[in-house]
């Protein structure tokens, strides 16, 4: 049963990783005065999160992996980022409910060590 919950928790991981760039798409898609920034910053901001992600905390292809506390300071930042993209948004609820979701998903981890 133990492992059925931590296959979960990793999917958990992933699709946090989704609503992240969800977020930041959202964020970008709302927040300019006008039509072209709005296009750049909707596809811009996933994707410089997206590139920050690859380089430094994708789980098996990192260019530059991380570990102990720069990779907690990298899923703050990159998480926090996605849940405060929504809260800029206008999107409070689901900000708050991003940032619970994924701190009980990082204790988890840890607890299990994934």
């Amino acid at each position: 049963m133990l492992s059925l919950a931590k296959n979960v928790n990793l999917l958990v991981m992933f699709l946090l990783e989704l609503a992240v760039l969800g977020s930041t798409a959202y964020w970008g898609f709302t927040v300019g005065p006008n039509w072209p920034l709005r296009l750049l910053l909707g596809l811009g901001a996933p994707a410089l999160f997206i590139a920050v992600w690859a380089v430094f905390g994708a789980a098996n292809g990192a260019m530059i992996p991380l570990t102990g506390l720069a990779r907690v300071a990298l899923e703050v930042l990159w998480f926090g980022g996605g849940a405060a993209a929504l809260v800029m948004a206008g999107r409070v609820t689901p900000g708050v409910v991003l940032a619970v979701v994924y701190v009980v998903n990082a204790v988890l981890r840890l607890l299990w060590r994934q």
